[in-house]
């Protein structure tokens, strides 16, 4: 199944939102300061991504 442009984004921005609830989860299970801490970098991360996502969504429904 082919998707089009619109549903590619959909995806993509429920994956990023999926990031952010998985390294933030995981950022509160180790116990290694170093890992917890790049956890939440990647956590921030997927969330401007999926903020972006997120805006293009609504330009191209809008």
């Amino acid at each position: 199944m082919e998707l089009n442009t619109r549903d590619t984004i959909v995806k993509k921005l429920l994956d990023a939102q999926e990031d952010v609830r998985d390294y933030e989860s995981f950022s509160k299970k180790v116990n290694d300061s170093e890992v917890c801490n790049l956890f939440k970098q990647f956590a921030e991360e997927s969330g401007v991504q999926a903020q972006k996502l997120q805006n293009l969504l609504d330009k191209f429904e809008g």
